[in-house]
């Protein structure tokens, strides 16, 4: 398949997913030996690891939403022709991309919230915003990709398989 611009994005997005589960990884690992080996921890390890991983949830909706990877009760799908099943999956991707947007909106209150309460972490006393803006930047870009998604389910289903998953 080309590659375009709007496919170096998505890939992008999908790096970036990659990326905080390594973060998230890296945090526990090296947390349990410094714990382990030297009876130590990296101060803030708790909020930093809890922090990540709202990020990493986030990054990971926009990333596994796209790729329609995400899990899925397939009953009624399974049963229904091939017509059926494009407006199925276009009829389900409206109401995730409805719910991912109202997400979005609230994550964002939080994050304004979370900003104007001057919230920080326990140890080392830094501030906890910028770690709920990187997550609703995550939110954000799950809105863009679901909407992408559902462009495509419309207007290129030949960019589907069968079951109803990008193809590579």
């Amino acid at each position: 398949m080309k590659t375009n611009s709007m496919d170096r994005f998505i890939s992008a997005i999908e790096w970036t997913a990659a990326i905080f589960v390594g973060l998230v990884a890296a945090d526990i690992f090296i947390s349990v030996l410094l714990r382990y080996f030297f009876s130590t921890s990296i101060p803030d390890s708790y909020d930093f690891g809890r922090l990540l991983l709202g990020i990493l949830i986030f990054w990971g909706i926009a990333a596994t939403s796209y790729r329609g990877t995400h899990i899925t009760v397939d009953l009624l799908w399974s049963a229904a022709g091939p017509r059926q099943k494009r407006w199925i999956d276009v009829f389900a991707t409206l109401v995730l991309l409805f719910v991912v947007t109202v997400q979005t909106i609230m994550l964002y209150d939080k994050v304004t919230t979370t900003y104007n309460d001057n919230v920080r972490t326990f140890d080392l006393q830094l501030p906890t915003w910028p770690f709920f803006l990187v997550a609703w930047l995550g939110d954000v870009s799950a809105c863009v990709l679901i909407a992408i998604r559902t462009w495509r389910l419309i207007f290129q289903p030949e960019m589907f398989d069968s079951a109803g998953h990008i193809k590579e």
